[in-house]
């Protein structure tokens, strides 16, 4: 499959990446025939989704059955009315229907949203007056049927309600009975162009309302790095993202990179994660590739990995959130496997990466995608030196590159502000070693600016997580008359030292992190609590941590 998209699929170091890696893209490209159906038509019985849950059931799907299943989810749809540019949301958990819906709206021409089980009603009336939503297809569980229902009144643009069971209340639609006696799928004599809307996620806002980034049709062909030269994948992979389906780490690692390569997804669908269930799936179902946040690569390694045979285990991809090198460390004593870091936004494929053909280093997000001009920018506009920080910027001027999103879904405004002049701003701070890898320091506006240097809490976050009493922290700057802004640690403890927060810990704390990192960076004030504020997907709120502070200096 992959030699339909690149005219050169194997690349044996990163100056031959850059000359030589081109995708062609077909006009009007559309995921659902022209991988998935391609797949049906050149080997019907390859295994796609392998698929097993928490409570013992197990599916596996080759491709012939995908396209079967899709063009009966399509027929289905169709009899609902849905048709090109509909926009159609999924909250479907990692039940095996999200890939039916999803290939079959693609196949429809329809915008899919992809969203998470945790939203509650005025999360839904806000999505659905904001992208004027259609349709609404969830899992049949009674607290995410009950927030669907009672957001119907309040969101007039919703025509349908679908569920995919167990439960089908009064004024659902059940989603297995539709496709079983739907007609025959009638492919749609004009179903898309390349510029037109696919995909649509709401950002998980780490202030203010979430923005609507916007996927064409030839998003998915962003994705042939991620998984054929980041996951590192062949049709004899079995790979496996930890992600639920409304976060766009759903489709970056369960869908489209993995079934350009040819590899099988493997979806563990479980209601709540648990190291060792994770691990005996890695052991059962002969697992080779293994892509996950951090913070799940934290669990694991706390667990005795002596207990499971982990030896199909090949290859470890990971992003989501900045790298703490102990994690890497340790990962990499325990199992052999080096973590390969990566880098993306919701409004881009894989951006920064460590390659297979590059050596990584420990808390750096390796070097940039050739798909993408990557470059530093101070403050000023000009560019920041190799050691120097800057913002990561995408240079558009010679090409909108693949991946790259359309816009802010009806927001002209915040569109510009973070793409004009033919750059797009990230948001996002790093530096760049001489060697060409970039290392992350924080959000823009996390950056803390103390006595004249800039100190990003990434680095000192890793240092307290050396820390064995921090169990989870965030570092903001607080409001200083002398030095402008001082570093404060926001710390939740571990259950081991809960009984001994006080000055001595904090002390002993503050110690650690000056002989770890450089000791000007150490938090000057460290607050205990319970809990950090997260959004919905679960990324820190700095922002309340800071709003919460500044208040109080009002006072």
């Amino acid at each position: 499959m992959l030699e339909k998209f690149l005219t050169k699929t194997s690349f044996d170091s990163q100056a031959d990446f850059i000359a030589n890696f081109k995708i062609n893209v077909p006009e009007n490209f559309n995921y659902g025939y022209d991988v998935v159906d391609a797949w049906a038509e050149k080997a019907p019985e390859k295994k796609a989704i392998c698929w097993t849950n928490d409570q013992g059931e197990h599916h596996d799907f080759s491709f012939a059955d995908l396209k079967k299943y899709t063009d009966q989810t399509a027929a289905y749809f169709q009899s609902l009315g849905i048709e090109k540019g509909d926009m159609v949301m999924l909250i479907l958990k990692r039940r095996y229907e999200f890939w039916f819906s999803i290939i079959a709206l693609h196949k429809l021409g329809a915008v899919v949203i992809p969203a998470t089980h945790l939203l509650t009603k005025k999360d839904i009336v806000y999505r659905a007056h904001a992208a004027g939503i259609k349709a609404i297809v969830c899992v049949g569980e009674k607290e995410i049927l009950t927030h669907v229902a009672q957001a119907l009144p309040e969101a007039p643009s919703v025509k349908q309600l679908v569920s995919v069971g167990p439960l089908t209340p009064e004024g659902f639609d059940d989603f297995h009975k539709g496709i079983n006696q739907a007609s025959p799928f009638v492919r749609p004599a004009r179903v898309n162009t390349n510029e037109d809307t696919s995909l649509m996620y709401f950002t998980s806002g780490t202030s203010g309302n979430p923005k609507m980034v916007i996927h064409d049709f030839t998003y998915p062909l962003g994705h042939i790095v991620t998984g054929n030269y980041w996951h590192n994948l062949h049709p004899d992979s079995l790979h496996l993202t930890i992600a639920d389906t409304g976060w766009g780490k759903a489709v970056w690692g369960k869908l489209y990179g993995q079934w350009i390569a040819g590899a099988t997804v493997f979806v563990y669908d479980h209601e709540k994660f648990t190291p060792a269930d994770m691990l005996g799936m890695i052991q059962k179902y002969r697992i080779t590739s293994l892509c996950a946040p951090p913070t799940i690569f934290r669990f694991l390694i706390r667990e005795d990995l002596t207990k499971y045979d982990l030896s199909s285990l090949r290859y470890c991809t990971i992003a989501g959130e900045a790298l703490n090198p102990a994690v890497f460390d340790t990962f990499y004593k325990l199992t052999g496997i080096k973590l390969m870091e990566g880098f993306g936004q919701t409004e881009t494929t894989l951006t920064i990466c460590t390659f297979p053909w590059v050596e990584p280093k420990p808390g750096s997000m390796g070097i940039p995608n050739p798909q993408y001009e990557v470059d530093l920018l101070r403050p000023d506009g000009s560019k920041a030196e190799d050691g120097e920080q800057g913002q990561i910027v995408i240079h558009t001027k010679n090409k909108k590159p693949i991946g790259l999103f359309k816009e802010y879904y009806r927001d002209p405004e915040r569109t510009y502000e973070a793409w004009h002049d033919d750059i797009y701003y990230t948001g996002d701070v790093a530096w760049r070693d001489e060697d060409g890898y970039y290392w992350f320091v924080g959000r823009a506006d996390d950056v803390i600016k103390s006595s004249g240097y800039r100190i990003g809490p990434f680095e000192v976050e890793s240092a307290l997580m050396t820390h064995p009493a921090v169990v989870e922290c965030a570092v903001t700057g607080v409001p200083d008359e002398i030095r402008g802004q001082v570093v404060k640690a926001t710390i939740v403890l571990a259950n081991d030292y809960r009984d001994k927060a006080g000055d001595e810990l904090v002390a002993a704390i503050q110690s650690h992190v000056k002989q770890v990192t450089a000791p000007y960076k150490y938090p000057r004030i460290v607050e205990f609590v319970d809990e950090l504020p997260k959004t919905i997907s679960g990324k820190i709120r700095r922002v309340e941590i800071r709003e919460k502070d500044e208040n109080s200096c009002d006072l």
